[in-house]
């Protein structure tokens, strides 16, 4: 069933008068899907960035006069603007920037790229890069730094797994940061070693710092770069907002820089990285309101408590079905996050949690559940906190309630199941994948699930994430043993995971999130209508036009202003 609604405006809002007020904008000719509830409706007024109309095609010819832009799109679709409410901003750039290993489906694809990269290099500099992943690879193992040695002798080289959670050194990398096989690995992160006890190249989580700090500083010229290119991609695919996960004080004055000088377009829901001092300042500063015509705002904190399954760093209360030895990594200190959250509950910061094994999960919740019986309601800044869960990918059934319990929004990204579930029957058994990416369970027991796409770590498009919600299947059309069909979402849940959950998620509910009066004028248009074509036809749709704030920020018939 189509999902729209017509909306009359009311002229008194705007002044009132025998006639409309003239719109800056009209948008005609198009199937509009509001997510408020059934109807129908072909065009949308924006005035001042704000949607003032929203009705029939004939009613459209009142907001119109010589000073409106107007825009006829001859049959195309328009969606609420969709929100990736979980990615790096600066890692999206920063992948265009360097080695850009994404796509190298097999041992030899990737070498091959690396062999290319060290032949532009010149010897003795680094070779950096990120995105590549073992999973479809035969046999799907680690690299080692051997394999990079015969390649890059003369080169330290240090590539990243698109999870962010490992990397790969070669040799002369590991010598340069005097790693060992002797050498403790720091809490929170590993050192894998061969069977002679020496390392085979690769850290896990809070190991890669040892080697990653001996990578020459990338510029500041080079970060205002990667923002760029953040932005530019994002609006192209459609994104008119991102949720960007982790980040310093540093980091936000250059994206205000940025911003003042309009060289991103995108808007931006920040978080800083906690616990510490960083966060500890956010705490005592307080929710910042809305910046640069609402298009940045901060008042999040990011945490992270365990690694990732394709590392096998994410905490899990039983052992890996496919390596007994370990049950997964826990690389955040508890004991400064209790008292970290008990502030932010007092000092009305959000907090979002990275949780991906069932044992991180579960300690995520206990520490938000301990923190919120600890802070009554009286004592807090915002009654209703809306701590997020970020990933919430293995979950223990018995644990999926205690999200509506507490109040906990899970922040999830349906690109990673369609990836993941390839390995992650062997990798944690058939069992353990009943509470994994329970999307339409968590939906059913009235959780608000804001989707993302945690790009870099995937290819961040919102057409994949949508996809993947709602066929649960790789983007071959496959599915196997473990896959859950039944967690599949419908097309008009899905719609609201990527728009009207997000804006839930950054408490902008009353000005984001749907197509209705009032609200900001944000729109993802696309070339063919996702909400009924065929599943695997939904992975061809193409964004032609990005609008936020009123302001086309992408027009593929045009190009962008």
């Amino acid at each position: 069933m189509r999902r729209f609604v017509p909306m009359v405006f009311l002229l008194a809002a705007c002044g009132g008068g025998d006639a409309a007020p003239r719109a800056d904008l009209v948008l005609r000719g198009a199937t509009v899907y509001t997510g408020e509830g059934d109807g129908a409706a072909q065009a949308i007024a924006v005035r001042e960035g704000r949607i003032v109309w929203v009705g029939a095609e004939a009613d459209a010819e009142a907001w119109i006069d010589a000073g409106t832009e107007v825009r006829d799109l001859t049959g195309r679709v328009i969606y609420p603007g969709f929100v990736d409410a979980h990615a790096h901003f600066g890692g999206i750039g920063q992948r265009e920037l360097t080695l850009n290993l994404e796509g190298t489906d097999t041992k030899d694809a990737f070498l091959t790229r690396l062999e290319e990269a060290v032949a532009r290099t010149p010897k003795g500099e680094w070779v950096t890069g990120r995105g590549w992943i073992e999973t479809f690879w035969d046999p799907p193992v680690f690299p080692t730094r051997h394999d990079l040695d015969r390649i890059a002798p003369d080169h330290p080289v240090l590539l990243t797994r698109a999870d962010g959670h490992a990397s790969i050194a070669n040799s002369a990398a590991l010598r340069l940061a005097g790693v060992t096989g002797a050498t403790p690995a720091p809490p929170g992160g590993a050192i894998n070693l061969d069977v002679d006890g020496e390392p085979t190249g690769m850290l896990i989580d809070r190991a890669q710092a040892l080697v990653r700090r001996h990578v020459p500083e990338t510029s500041t010229a080079q970060l205002e770069r990667a923002m760029e290119l953040a932005s530019e991609r994002s609006v192209r695919l459609g994104w008119t907002q991102v949720h960007d996960m982790h980040g310093s004080w540093d980091e936000v004055a250059m994206m205000r820089r940025l911003y003042d000088q309009d060289r991103i377009k995108v808007r931006l829901y920040k978080t800083i990285s906690g616990p510490g001092e960083q966060a500890d300042s956010l705490i005592a500063l307080g929710p910042q309101p809305p910046e640069f015509d609402d298009r940045f705002e901060l008042r999040a904190i990011k945490i992270v408590v365990d690694g990732a399954l394709g590392s096998r760093g994410a905490a899990l209360l039983d052992p890996y079905s496919d390596d007994p030895a370990t049950l997964g990594l826990i690389t955040t200190d508890t004991v400064a996050v209790k008292a970290m959250l008990r502030a932010a509950l007092r000092g009305g910061i959000q907090v979002a949690g990275h949780a991906i094994g069932d044992r991180a999960n579960r300690l995520l919740l206990d520490l938000y559940g301990d923190a919120l019986a600890a802070v009554p309601t009286a004592e807090r800044a915002i009654a209703e906190p809306r701590w997020r869960n970020e990933h919430s990918q293995i979950v223990q059934p018995a644990d999926l309630p205690r999200f509506a319990e507490l109040g906990v929004i899970a922040s999830m990204q349906p690109s990673h199941a369609i990836g993941d579930l390839h390995f992650v029957p062997s990798r944690i058994g058939l069992d353990r994948t009943a509470g994994a990416y329970a999307w339409h369970s968590l939906l059913e027991l009235g959780v608000p699930v804001a989707g993302g796409s945690d790009a870099p770590v995937e290819r961040g498009e919102p057409m994949i994430e949508f996809y993947a919600a709602v066929a649960r299947k790789d983007l071959q059309g496959r599915d196997g043993p473990g896959w859950h069909p039944e967690e599949r979402v419908t097309r008009e849940q899905a719609l609201a995971m990527f728009t009207r959950y997000p804006a839930f998620a950054a408490f902008a509910e009353d000005r984001a999130g749907t197509i209705a009066v009032g609200k900001r004028a944000d729109f993802t248009i696309l070339d063919r209508d996702i909400m009924v074509i065929p599943e695997p036809e939904i992975l061809q749709a193409t964004n032609v036009m990005t609008v936020i704030g009123g302001r086309i920020v992408y027009d593929a018939t045009s190009g962008s202003p």
